[in-house]
């Protein structure tokens, strides 16, 4: 157990893999005592499940079908009393299956990523999960935020532009796979590196640089 008077409850960190890299920067938006935040590989939750992927599905006739499936879909579950499951990772994969896909199939159906109770690895959330991510905005006041913010993220990941949309609405500057930094914000781009290898590739997770960002920013 951790002492309370070692703790300083106005110099808090927080970091956030994936899509729990956007709920880390809502969280500090929201709660001052977070003084440093970092993201890695970061999703925002809420625009892809609004807009699809590159926001390829950016309208309101597409978000209505959305709509429409999930409510029939509430209500399929309602009546069988269970829960139906969108499935986990693609397995097997094929040659035509886009790259990220066979990325989250190397990790999640792998020693290197799978465990039993993964839902990345087994069924999946269930289907009606993105149904409190379409009608909102995960990422609407980080523009307001004052603390400090590290963004990691591959230069080959296919999620790479929620990092840099996220990082021009905190800063104005637009980026498009390159690092930058403007004030205390700063967006790391790591050459070379896809999606999943941010989750446990030793050699492209820049450690030293996550060690001296909390170092500097909590003291």
């Amino acid at each position: 157990m951790v002492s309370h008077e070692r703790v300083n409850p106005d110099a808090v960190g927080i970091i956030g893999i994936c899509g729990w890299g956007g709920f880390a920067l809502n969280a500090a938006a929201s709660d001052p005592r977070i003084k440093a935040t970092l993201t890695s590989t970061m999703y925002d939750m809420t625009r892809v499940t609004a807009n699809g992927y590159f926001d390829a599905d950016n309208s309101k006739e597409k978000r209505d079908a959305a709509r429409k499936a999930l409510a029939d879909q509430r209500t399929k579950d309602y009546q069988s009393g269970s829960y139906d499951f969108a499935g986990g990772v693609a397995d097997p994969v094929t040659d035509d299956m886009p790259q990220f896909v066979k990325d989250y199939n190397s990790f999640y159906k792998n020693p290197r990523g799978y465990h039993k109770r993964s839902l990345g690895s087994t069924t999946g959330f269930t289907k009606t999960t993105s149904i409190t991510f379409m009608n909102n905005k995960l990422l609407d006041y980080i523009n307001e935020l004052d603390s400090a913010v590290l963004m990691i993220h591959g230069a080959n990941a296919h999620s790479r532009y929620f990092s840099e949309g996220a990082f021009e609405k905190m800063t104005g500057k637009h980026v498009e796979n390159e690092n930058a930094t403007v004030g205390n914000k700063e967006l790391l781009i790591i050459p070379d590196a896809n999606h999943v290898d941010l989750y446990d590739n030793m050699d492209k997770i820049p450690f030293d640089k996550i060690e001296s960002f909390f170092g500097d920013n909590l003291k």
